[in-house]
């Protein structure tokens, strides 16, 4: 297999956990006889600096002409802390997600059972959890007009969807439900949105052509309970940008650390692989991040490259580390924890000696 793959490290600890996912990839190019050209770019605010663009044109062509995309993070307190500021970082991967139409994000949601008691919940709530999160990714309020009125004293934030959206999200969530538990979820708020009642409608019409998937609907504050209170109930949860923006990130915790879970982005053009945790900048330089959620997105990269068994031997890797406790500090009970090299050390040399 040859692939060429773009590589944006980000801000933070971006740097730091994708260089740990490289050192796979590695392992795993050596190990299967694989050729991979990287092709690294700038995003977020490092390309700010460098650019005064927080997606500069020729990273939009280093993700073009990629077969796939590994980010890291994005964010820096000197924009994130500064309510003026004009640029910021986030704009840069709102404008990728729409440049390269990334509709769909994919967030699985997996307990291990040794971490278990690292979960806010008791062990026994999050027995037999195992769900995924499809969340609309260029529609909704994040896209929609925006602005101030009255002075600057008041401001809008629109959130507008098409039915051809909804319909093409909604197919994505059907179809990965018939590979798992046949259940989808559709979290809205349709008691008082009109975009919300539009999903339903959609969405509704959209079962039809899958009659051996099961269907239920969820205004966004009961699921927002009933994920801390019953989540195993859950298979498919399909919603909407802002929501599930919101739920996948109450769902991470789940786990024990928002440092496990992976995403990927699909849509238009070259798919995204990323996790779903932020820039963590207290954290970066000092070599403590953890980089199993962005190392378990390049396990989600080489399935859908078709290419299970390496696929298979990341997701092992990293169970193996996990079970035997070699854990950066945000899940190690004890007290000398693994830094963030270590932890990638361990994974690349499971995947080299096994």
């Amino acid at each position: 297999m040859k692939k060429r793959v773009a590589v944006l490290p980000g801000d933070g600890i971006g740097p730091e956990i994708i260089e740990q996912s490289i050192k796979v990839l590695k392992a795993i190019e050596n190990r299967f006889g694989h050729q991979f050209e990287l092709v690294y770019g700038d995003i977020g605010a490092c390309a700010i600096d460098k650019y005064s663009d927080p997606y500069p044109e020729l990273t939009h062509k280093i993700c073009l002409e990629s077969d796939a995309i590994l980010f890291g993070a994005i964010g820096d307190p000197k924009y994130d802390n500064d309510p003026k500021a004009r640029i910021r970082p986030e704009q840069g991967l709102l404008k990728m997600r729409k440049e390269l139409g990334l509709y769909a994000n994919i967030r699985p949601v997996q307990i291990y059972k040794s971490l278990s008691h690292r979960s806010p919940l008791k062990e026994e709530k999050i027995e037999g959890v195992d769900l995924v999160v499809v969340r609309e990714l260029t529609g909704g309020i994040y896209f929609g007009e925006k602005g101030r009125k009255n002075g600057g004293r008041e401001a809008f934030d629109n959130c507008t969807y098409s039915d051809y959206e909804v319909e093409r999200i909604a197919r994505l969530a059907f179809e990965l439900a018939a590979k798992r538990k046949k259940r989808v979820t559709l979290v809205d708020k349709a008691n008082v949105l009109e975009t919300s009642r539009l999903w339903r409608e959609v969405v509704t019409e959209v079962h039809k052509e899958y009659s051996d998937i099961s269907l239920d609907y969820l205004f966004v504050d009961n699921a927002a309970m009933q994920l801390v209170t019953n989540p195993a109930k859950f298979d498919v949860i399909l919603t909407e940008n802002m929501f599930g923006d919101i739920l996948s990130d109450e769902a991470s915790v789940l786990s024990g650390s928002i440092g496990l879970l992976s995403s990927a982005s699909f849509g238009e053009k070259s798919p995204l692989f990323e996790p779903i945790h932020g820039s963590y900048p207290q954290a970066a330089g000092k070599n403590i991040a953890n980089p199993i959620a962005t190392i378990l997105s390049l396990a989600m990269m080489f399935e859908y490259f078709n290419a299970t068994d390496e696929a298979k031997i990341i997701r092992e890797a990293c169970a193996w580390i996990i079970e035997k406790g070699y854990l950066t500090e945000d899940l190690s009970d004890k007290k000398i924890s693994c830094s963030t090299s270590e932890t990638g050390d361990y994974i690349v040399n499971y995947i080299s000696l096994l």
